[in-house]
């Protein structure tokens, strides 16, 4: 998958110093997540779906 275009955001979470985070982008039913320190690196791709149980499982 071609993320050359994507936008990329952060968490609102983040603080100014920056810190460990991920960002997240949004491309034809998936969503991508990569570190926000190695943007160049690997990149985690995963349909919304299942982000959404993800999201759900930490939440608990």
């Amino acid at each position: 998958m071609d993320l050359t275009k994507a936008v990329w955001r952060k968490s609102s979470y983040t603080t100014a110093n920056g810190g460990e985070c991920v960002e997240l982008t949004s491309i034809t039913g998936t969503v991508a997540v990569r570190d926000s320190k190695d943007p160049d690196g690997p990149k985690l791709i995963v349909t919304r779906r299942a982000f959404a149980a993800l999201l759900s499982q930490l939440k608990r």
